[in-house]
């Protein structure tokens, strides 16, 4: 970075560091698609991350002098962020999922699944009275969404399940951050391949696997090339998993359980595939799309053409 000393020298005030980062990512166009979507919140919450500062932002806060040593970790962070291209969570080590703290790392994606809104919403208007008391997180990478089904299901049981034993490692430290050892589980498994009980069924398989087509890989910017390829890739249509997820998500279901499973771009692909299968679109209130629902009984119908 040129004139990074002169900039730690020069600039001595919280707010001065968010308006010069800004102003540094919208110059070197970096992408902003893990977490925020524009440059001043995500200079905003790089500067807070640095400083360990709560979020939100007190005011007061923003025209404090910084230590030396401070402005250097800002300067460096921001380095990272415009010269390698690190998205923001990967530096700092901290992401959010359904209002949740958790840690990552490049083993894992970063978590940005709108399944949070329906976590949040104890998968409303589905099991409408009745207790969801066990869940399948397929997939499940950092752990968040089966570790946030826990958070805001009390009674639920979870199991995560992720062919990557690196980030079930990192999942395992979610879970102790969340102190929910006592009701999730890590399972690595090729999908459904390893589950150890062939009776067991679940309420709710919820996934979030790998769907981003070739097409689309190829084309990604740069931050997400730091992110795991396995966790990402899916063939050429993006449906490698779904596919056999929907063929087997049937045999683990309880007779009124339900499949939550996010294919992102690839949703038209599987339309286009299954065209003869009432898949159910969810609409979210705070954006997102390519999440569908199905449940139990729907799989069961519609098995011949999975």
């Amino acid at each position: 970075m040129k004139n990074r000393q002169e900039i730690i020298e020069t600039l001595q005030t919280v707010r001065d560091y968010v308006r010069w980062g800004s102003s540094l990512m919208a110059r070197h166009r970096v992408f902003f698609g893990h977490g925020t979507d524009n440059a001043w919140d995500e200079s905003l919450f790089l500067v807070q991350a640095a400083l360990d500062l709560p979020d939100p932002i007190d005011a007061q806060i923003l025209d404090s002098r910084l230590l030396r040593e401070e402005r250097i970790r800002i300067v460096d962070w921001f380095s990272m962020r415009v010269e390698q291209r690190l998205p923001l969570p990967y530096i700092s080590g901290r992401a959010w999922f359904a209002g949740l703290p958790f840690i990552v790392d490049r083993r894992v994606i970063i978590p940005r699944s709108p399944i949070a809104e329906l976590i949040e919403q104890h998968f409303a208007p589905w099991f409408p009275g009745t207790r969801i008391s066990s869940v399948l997180d397929l997939c499940c990478g950092s752990g968040c969404i089966g570790i946030a089904c826990a958070a805001y299901i009390s009674e639920a049981r979870v199991d995560l399940v992720d062919i990557s034993a690196p980030a079930l490692d990192l999942a395992a430290q979610n879970i102790a951050l969340h102190q929910l050892e006592d009701r999730v589980t890590l399972i690595q498994s090729d999908l459904f391949a390893a589950l150890a009980d062939p009776h067991k069924r679940y309420d709710v398989i919820v996934s979030n696997p790998p769907y981003v087509d070739a097409a689309d890989l190829a084309s990604m910017p740069p931050e997400f090339r730091h992110e795991p390829g396995i966790a990402l890739a899916a063939g050429e249509d993006g449906l490698e998993l779904a596919h056999r997820i929907l063929r087997g998500a049937a045999d683990y279901l309880s007779d009124n359980g339900l499949l939550v499973m996010e294919v992102g771009n690839s949703a038209v692909a599987l339309e286009n595939y299954y065209s003869d299968v009432p898949f159910t679109w969810i609409e979210f209130e705070r954006g997102g799309e390519g999440v569908l629902a199905i449940s139990a009984a729907e799989l069961a119908a519609y098995q011949k053409y999975f």
